[in-house]
C-alpha cells in the first residue's frame, strides 16, 4: 500500500459526510485507543482564556496641528501641567498626555484636544 500524503489525506476527508466523518472518528478512537473529545476541549479552552478585553487606554497626542497654543491651554487642563510642562509634552508630539485611563475618560481627552484643532489616537 502506497504511503498517502497529509494533503492527499484531508482531500479523502473533504468528501466524507457528516455521518462517515463521525464514523471515521470512532474508527480511529478504538484503533489507537484515544479520545477526539479531550483534544477538542483543550482547543477550545486555550483561545477563550486568552481573550482579554482591555479596560485601560493611553491618549497619545500625534500632532499638534497649527493651533499649538490652543492645545497647549487644553493639555494644560486636562493634565494639570505648568506652562513650560504643557508646552514640552505638546512639542515632543507624538507623545501620551494621560496614561491607563478608562475608555469613556479617554474619549473625552480626545474629543477636547482635536476640538482645538490636534491628532489624538488612543492605543
Amino acid at each position: 500500500m502506497a504511503k498517502l500524503t497529509n494533503a492527499e489525506i484531508i482531500e479523502a476527508i473533504k468528501g466524507l459526510t457528516v455521518l462517515e466523518l463521525n464514523e471515521l472518528v470512532k474508527a480511529c478512537e478504538e484503533e489507537f485507543g484515544v479520545s477526539a473529545a479531550a483534544g477538542v476541549a483543550v482547543v477550545a479552552a486555550g483561545p477563550a482564556e486568552a481573550v482579554e478585553e482591555q479596560t485601560e487606554f493611553d491618549v497619545e497626542l500625534t500632532s499638534f496641528g497649527d493651533q499649538k497654543i490652543k492645545v497647549i491651554k487644553v493639555i494644560r487642563e486636562i493634565t494639570g501641567l505648568g506652562l513650560k510642562e504643557a508646552k514640552a509634552l505638546v512639542e515632543a508630539a507624538p507623545t501620551k498626555i494621560k496614561e491607563a485611563v478608562p475608555k469613556e475618560e479617554a474619549e473625552q481627552i480626545k474629543a477636547k484636544v482635536e476640538e482645538v484643532g490636534a491628532t489624538v489616537t488612543i492605543k
